[in-house]
């Protein structure tokens, strides 16, 4: 396994503090990696702006990455650059988020359209938003009519289109 493999395989162990088990490359928070020597510079996308765990994540992900016995020191800077899209979770992190009762995003959603998730415990899409406003700024909370659940959402949030071309 070369390096990149080596630290991208730590990054798959490294859980999102309000998603336990969870990876943060599962939810598509890594942008980049660069290696120079015994230095891994990590760049992230956070999920929202002003997100509460960005500096848990930020000590998570260096020490987990310093661990390798090549590192000597781990760099992780969360950049504004690039927006975060709900169409970087992996399918992995899919599956996981049901695990924990949190429907995954729609898939292929567009702003504007009805927002419609099937129950994470039944996969029933008898079900309704009971409010927009989650636990945290990327969930919603909705109600399964089919098995009677409460459950969480992640809200959809994809790129914005370039109308520069």
């Amino acid at each position: 396994m070369n390096k990149h493999d080596e630290v991208y395989a730590v990054l798959k162990t490294v859980d999102d503090p309000e998603l336990p088990s969870v990876s943060v490359y599962d939810l598509g928070m890594v942008h980049d990696v660069v290696l120079n020597e015994q230095e891994v510079n990590i760049k992230m996308v956070p999920t929202f702006a002003g997100c509460p765990a960005l500096e848990f994540i930020e000590i998570k992900v260096k020490k987990a990455v310093e661990e390798l016995s090549w590192v000597g020191s781990c760099h992780v800077q969360f950049t504004m650059e690039h927006q975060w899209s709900t169409d970087a979770i992996t399918n992995k992190g899919k599956i996981e988020l049901k695990k924990h009762g949190i429907a995954p995003p729609p898939e292929n959603y567009h702003p504007g359209d009805k927002w419609m998730v099937n129950c994470p415990y039944c996969n029933s899409d008898y079900t309704s938003m009971e409010n927009v406003f989650g636990p945290t700024a990327c969930r919603s909370i909705l109600y399964c009519s089919a098995c009677k659940n409460p459950f969480e959402a992640m809200k959809p949030v994809v790129q914005p289109l370039n109308l520069n071309h």
